[in-house]
């Protein structure tokens, strides 16, 4: 009423349920969900504008810590305010910014409130198009910034003088516990990116989680990675889906995982590591390896024999407990030993992604929705929203305060 300014009636439904909340004596620790894709209230999206209010009512106020406001159009006038608000509220441990068509601008104005914040733990800019541009001003924010524990920047528009940039800031920065670089703009066939940021893992002893989907990684770079693991002593998340490793790659990682006991949780989605590749890690999984906890290899053109060696894994491991095989090729080998692994104990089904039934007196895998991180870019509209087994890697290796 003040900015004589039409009332955003989203805005004004989740301000009535937080007041209802405070009245029960909930004293602090809300967490204002506003996301524009919500679809079981009829959502009209915060513009900048509306935010800019919204920073006017949250700037002094004690009992809210976390602001999600994902899938909205704040744009680069919402980034101010975003910025406005990082340097006024001092209890804010929580931001999701991700797809507020937020711009190279709206991300300089947010690292550079950062570099005074003390109290943000953990910030999500996925999908935001701030560019090398903004990329380098969120690098050069981590030089300064001691508090930050987890930043995504994934599907950012980076490009590889930014990825470099991180990686050679996070030689030095200890507080950053996960980084997500998902789907740089990298352009040459060098893997230069891949190969900073194995120097980076080998001088880094603080970084929990790292991700590096879309990365053009093939196995040269895989290589570079593994040499890397084998000085790093804290990396227990590693995320290189949707990259170019093939078998070759898998000789050099099921190497290394025969020394490297920190690692617990490896996503190789949708690389084409085939039969040998699962050949390899099965059989250091089987032999030497006592650590790593989980392995997806969904649509990995992995066949029968590759399937069924990983299942031995799987019964003999005591410690691997959760593997996702979806969208290889299943023979009747297959449904049968995962059906075993299954009823005898040794994979619990919210621990995959496939669930065996007979038709006919043959067994057949049908896929459910479990993974290590089915809800990165949704939250189901019924149901737990970061349920475990969903969402098994931020549940195996938990980092900042939310998904």
């Amino acid at each position: 009423m003040e900015k004589s300014q039409r009332i955003n009636p989203f805005i004004l439904h989740i301000l009535q349920e937080v007041d209802e909340e405070m009245k029960k004596g909930l004293e602090k620790g809300i967490t204002l969900t506003m996301a524009g894709n919500n679809r079981l209230i009829l959502a009209e999206r915060i513009t900048g504008e509306d935010f800019r209010i919204l920073f006017r009512i949250l700037r002094n106020h004690p009992y809210i810590n976390g602001l999600d406001v994902r899938y909205n159009l704040l744009s680069d006038i919402g980034a101010y305010c975003a910025a406005r608000l990082l340097q006024k509220q001092r209890n804010l441990i929580y931001l999701n910014l991700m797809f507020n068509d937020i711009g190279p601008e709206g991300g300089e104005l947010i690292a550079k409130a950062l570099h005074k914040n003390t109290t943000l733990k953990y910030l999500r800019m996925t999908g935001n198009k701030i560019e090398n541009k903004g990329g380098m001003f969120f690098a050069a924010m981590l030089q300064i910034n001691s508090s930050l524990e987890k930043l995504d920047l994934g599907d950012c528009d980076l490009g590889m003088q930014s990825v470099i940039a991180f990686a050679t800031v996070l030689t030095q920065n200890r507080a950053i516990k996960g980084i997500n670089l998902n789907r740089p703009m990298l352009y040459g066939e060098q893997e230069e990116s891949t190969v900073h940021l194995g120097h980076m893992l080998k001088e880094n002893h603080s970084l929990v989680e790292l991700h590096m989907c879309k990365h053009d990684i093939k196995n040269c770079g895989m290589q570079k990675l593994c040499d890397a693991l084998y000085l790093n002593s804290s990396l227990r998340y590693l995320d290189v889906s949707c990259n170019k490793i093939t078998r070759d790659g898998m000789v050099y990682l099921a190497d290394v995982l025969k020394s490297n006991t920190t690692l617990e949780v490896l996503d190789l989605s949708f690389n084409r590591i085939e039969n040998a590749g699962a050949n390899y890690l099965s059989e250091t999984l089987t032999s030497h390896n006592r650590s790593l906890k989980a392995l997806s290899v969904v649509s990995n053109n992995i066949k029968g024999e590759g399937l069924v060696a990983l299942s031995q894994s799987v019964k003999t491991n005591p410690t691997f407990s959760n593997i996702y095989i979806w969208g290889n090729k299943f023979d009747e080998a297959t449904c049968v030993a995962y059906l075993d692994l299954i009823q005898m104990g040794h994979l619990k089904p919210d621990n995959t992604d496939v669930e065996p039934f007979v038709v006919d007196g043959h067994v057949y895998l049908a896929e459910v929705s479990n993974g290590l991180k089915r809800h990165y870019y949704w939250t189901p509209i019924y149901g737990e929203a970061y349920s475990h087994s969903s969402n098994a890697g931020f549940a195996l290796v938990p980092v900042g305060q939310h998904l």
